[in-house]
């Protein structure tokens, strides 16, 4: 019997089987952070064997990282609502914002207080603060009314906004605008209200009032889900407890810097107010933000900026005791000094000191050049190749008993013989005192043929003679305008094909009336030479100040104001110097006041780069340099600002623009004071219909009136740098007149023979992508042959490209009776 062989069982081959390609992003998806943040093991380790060992220690690693994400979460929410916690806890802020008519800010607070029984708190300027025991926390309510400033500078300080809507009357236009300045500068939790839906007896036109409002209000606020009824009780209780229990989602740009909502303005020295101009103000409030430091300036509303004298306590009074025994009763008593300037305090100075740029420019070389030959193309001047090294022009070849007038004509080609060429100095000629007889001799004979016999060697055209020349040797000026004419309306027909295009007076020298431009091969690329616009920049240009390393400087400074200072939560009183009296006459206690704590830096003034896209709504373009209000954060600046290219360019150059069109953006160059960090800016124009500037009684507006600021564009802050270079582009065209091949005679881009020499060096191109360059200076008349790289109709338009850098304007801070209302 056959032993038995140990048979291995069949199996089949994994060919149905087949491994795909892991997928590898750079960035995780939201189920990855999800995975992670729940502790669970990478999709990529799975099939992973791993040890026993391996696989505990793995696993208490994730429960690990699990618990400190968890534990930094809960601080971070820990610090957010630390300031609200306590018996005497700061307030929150809720700004109550109608948008209509015949709803009032006040009524719907007496609404919020009537729904948990508590008596009614005066309104004192603006203001009604309520103690909630039943949520243990306190309201702080800005009552506002109908004017549009004073609804966005609360929204800036308010931790929640509140706004009323009415089922019986649409949102006007002034309220529409509240709107949209509030959303595009930084809100932070907004709540929406309607009040008066209980008039409406029909249930059916009610939900479609309910529905109407709510689509309108998500327009603006998308992740809005629900609309309260004021008139409802219980839905006013419903609002008092979010508004007690939900934590403040802030603003970024405003939780950088340390701020409060003035409630008290205490001024010094009234009874002399006519006679003094600046004195001392206190302000009291409560710290919120970061730490507040007497070191730093401050901004108050619409008056400017400020140094801190010194920063007191204020505590809140115990009620209990009455104001005969009052007492204080959060740990301070009230005067204490908390903070003192030292001697590292904040200057008001927003320019750097003469001195220090005179020793910095006595120390700088001039890159200047004293003597220039041609236009500057690049980072140098280019001569004539005809010119010798000491600056003299070489004499030309021309044929015997040629004038000197007729020698200019003459573009001095080597002949194959010359015998019957000279050499010809137009400096003797022109010192030399005996009349020329050939010049009166052509003169005499205008139709006279003086050519060369030996013209087949020039490359121009036969036809080009001195009967063709002399007809040119007076420009005509209604040919001229007539060509020009018909120039401007094939542009416009065909939306603005040369936009930068300048037209040159005959009697006009171009190297005079372009002294401050040059030539660039490449606009991107090529360097440009900062020397030769020393002559042209502002008196206090190199007074402003010059961030090198930006992002290393913010995060510094801003490290800074997280040290030291008093912290958030307290009250306190802040005395601040060298306030103008004036003010108390146009400060309205009614309207919030808000203050803000400078940053190190910020008071000085650089150069400010705004990214603005104007909206696609706007009513027309704006074009550059004319005077818009512009909000960059706390402050609002009147400025007339340069307009150039977005975008980044190896050599820090971006062209001008000359109109911002609607739905379009640019960067708006001006001079003003630096703000770190990347705030939110809001751009607004003037009202055809009203006046931004103007005595008392234009300032005061009817209800139904149109707001006198229209919201035309929004953006965001750049980095500011003094180095970026934004140049004003140039074209000057020309029309050929004689066509030979390549070789092409231009006029009406020049009027004379000196201008030709000035911007030789400069490229020529035509409007259908040909490339050339001069050749030659023809005449007298600013004629002159050109060289290209291909052949050019006679409908084309040559081109000459030039390049100058302008500079941006100062800008000022609005006062107070410069807004609208």
């Amino acid at each position: 019997m056959p032993g038995l062989i140990n048979q291995e069982p069949h199996h089949h081959k994994p060919t149905t089987k087949s491994s795909q390609k892991q997928y590898k992003s750079r960035f995780s998806s939201k189920n990855d952070l999800r995975d992670r943040s729940r502790g669970r093991v990478d999709r990529s380790e799975r099939g992973i064997r791993r040890t026993p060992h391996q696989h505990v220690m793995s696993k208490f690693d994730r429960k690990n990282h699990a618990k400190q994400m968890r534990l930094q979460k809960t601080k971070q929410h820990e610090n957010l609502t630390d300031i609200f916690r306590g018996k005497y806890r700061a307030p929150r802020i809720v700004a109550v914002v109608p948008l209509s008519k015949d709803v009032s800010a006040e009524a719907s607070v007496r609404s919020l207080n009537d729904s948990l029984d508590i008596e009614h708190e005066l309104f004192q300027k603006g203001l009604c603060t309520t103690h909630v025991d039943r949520f243990k926390s306190s309201l702080q309510y800005l009552v506002l009314g109908d004017n549009t400033v004073a609804a966005t500078d609360a929204c800036k300080i308010a931790d929640f906004v509140l706004f009323v809507l009415s089922a019986n009357e649409e949102v006007d236009e002034t309220r529409e605008f509240v709107l949209r300045t509030v959303e595009s500068q930084g809100i932070s939790n907004v709540f929406f209200a309607i009040r008066g839906l209980d008039t409406i007896t029909s249930q059916k036109h009610r939900q479609q009032t309910h529905t109407s409002l709510k689509s309108y209000v998500q327009h603006f606020f998308s992740d809005i889900e629900r609309l309260h009824v004021i008139d409802s009780r219980q839905e006013c209780l419903n609002i008092v407890r979010s508004l007690c229990t939900t934590t403040p989602r802030g603003i970024n740009w405003r939780d950088a810097r340390s701020w409060m909502n003035v409630e008290e303005v205490s001024w010094h020295g009234d009874a002399n107010i006519v006679s003094i101009e600046t004195g001392e103000v206190t302000l009291t409030g409560v710290v919120r933000g970061q730490n507040l430091k007497a070191d730093r300036l401050v901004h108050v509303g619409d008056w400017g900026d400020f140094q801190v004298s010194t920063i007191s306590a204020a505590p809140r009074i115990s009620k209990a005791l009455g104001k005969a025994n009052a007492m204080a009763v959060d740990g301070t008593e009230q005067g204490d000094e908390m903070n003192q300037p030292s001697a590292d305090q904040d200057q008001l100075d927003d320019l750097a000191p003469e001195e220090v740029v005179m020793k910095n420019a006595d120390a700088t070389p001039s890159l200047i050049s004293t003597e220039s030959k041609g236009v500057l193309l690049d980072d140098q001047h280019y001569c004539s190749e005809r010119e010798s090294e000491d600056g003299e022009e070489r004499p030309k070849r021309i044929p015997k008993g040629t004038s000197r007038y007729q020698s200019a004509w003459y573009l001095g080609e080597d002949s194959d013989s010359g015998s019957d060429l000279e050499d010809f100095d137009e400096w003797e000629a022109l010192t030399n005192d005996s009349p020329d007889p050939s010049l009166e001799t052509f003169d005499a004979l205008p139709g006279s043929s003086t050519m060369p016999h030996g013209d087949a060697d020039f490359e121009g055209p036969q036809s080009e003679t001195n009967e063709d020349l002399d007809m040119v040797d007076v420009v005509n000026e209604e040919e001229l305008a007539e060509y020009r004419t018909k120039r401007r309306k094939d542009a416009a027909q065909e939306d603005q094909q040369f936009p930068d295009e300048i037209e040159l007076h005959p009697q006009v020298l171009a190297r005079e009336r372009l002294a401050k431009y040059r030539g660039l091969k490449s606009p991107k690329t090529s360097e440009w030479n900062t020397g030769a616009d020393r002559p042209h920049q502002p008196s206090d240009w190199d007074r402003l100040l010059d961030v090198h390393d930006y992002r290393g400087t913010k995060s510094k400074v801003i490290r800074e104001a997280l040290v030291g200072g008093v912290k958030p939560g307290a009250r306190v009183t802040i005395r601040i110097k060298d306030v103008p009296m004036s003010l108390k006459q146009t400060h309205d206690p009614a309207m919030p006041l808000p203050l803000f704590s400078l940053l190190r830096h910020e008071h000085k003034r650089t150069c400010v780069n705004v990214s603005i896209t104007l909206k696609s709504d706007a009513p027309r373009s704006i074009k550059s340099k004319e005077e818009l209000m512009i909000q960059v954060g706390a402050r609002r600046f009147l400025v007339n600002p340069l307009f150039s290219q977005a975008g980044s360019t190896p050599n820090d150059v971006h062209k001008f623009e000359r109109y911002l069109h609607p739905g379009r953006t640019a960067v708006a160059s001006f001079i003003a004071p630096i703000t770190w960090g990347s705030v939110p800016v809001l751009v607004f124009q003037r009202n055809p219909a009203t006046s931004l500037r103007g005595d008392d009684t234009t300032m005061e507006t009817e209800q139904d009136a149109s707001p006198n600021l229209q919201l035309v564009g929004t953006g965001t802050t750049l980095p500011p740098s003094t180095a970026r270079i934004v140049a004003k582009r140039a074209l000057l065209t020309g029309q050929p007149y004689k066509i030979h091949k390549r070789l092409v005679t231009i006029r009406y881009m020049f009027f004379n023979a000196e201008d030709v020499a000035w911007f030789k060096a400069l490229p020529l191109w035509t409007n259908k992508g040909r490339q050339g360059t001069i050749k030659e200076s023809l005449g007298t008349h600013g004629y002159y042959k050109a060289v290209f790289d291909g052949h050019i109709g006679p409908m084309d338009a040559v081109g000459m490209t030039l390049w100058k850098r302008v500079w941006p304007r100062h800008a000022r801070e609005v006062g107070p009776r410069e807004l609208a209302v």
